[in-house]
């Protein structure tokens, strides 16, 4: 808390106020919502809509929560599943899809793709 005097709940010394409220947030998913530790990833690829020209696969891992742990991406030369997945056998030979491509358009009108998957045996 704000101005506590030490304790538990006591904001480091120095703290910025204006992260205090982030602070208090992880307080309080620390002591309501444990980390799974075992994490969620999953596959993300896109059709290059706009033309950017940036043709790319996503690995997400996510905490059981749904958070965002970490991510990772590689170039693909062609968009869509089919390409990620050619792409991710020769990047990532021991990453494996362990599901169905599931299909999507972000608010920007970009389709996408999202597949679970799993770390396997080359």
């Amino acid at each position: 808390m704000v101005g506590s005097s030490g304790g538990a709940d006591a904001l480091p010394t120095g703290a910025d106020p204006a992260r205090t409220e982030n602070l208090e947030e992880q307080r309080t998913m620390e002591k309501e919502e444990p980390v799974d530790r075992a994490p969620r990833m999953t596959l993300t690829c896109y059709n290059d809509t706009h033309g950017y020209g940036w043709k790319h696969v996503d690995l997400f891992v996510h905490d059981a929560a749904g958070r965002e742990l970490g991510w990772v991406h590689w170039g693909v030369p062609q968009d869509g599943p089919a390409a990620a997945d050619e792409e991710t056998a020769r990047v990532e030979p021991a990453l494996r899809r362990t599901s169905a491509w599931r299909h999507g358009v972000s608010a920007g009108g970009v389709d996408y793709w999202e597949a679970d998957a799993q770390w396997g045996t080359e």
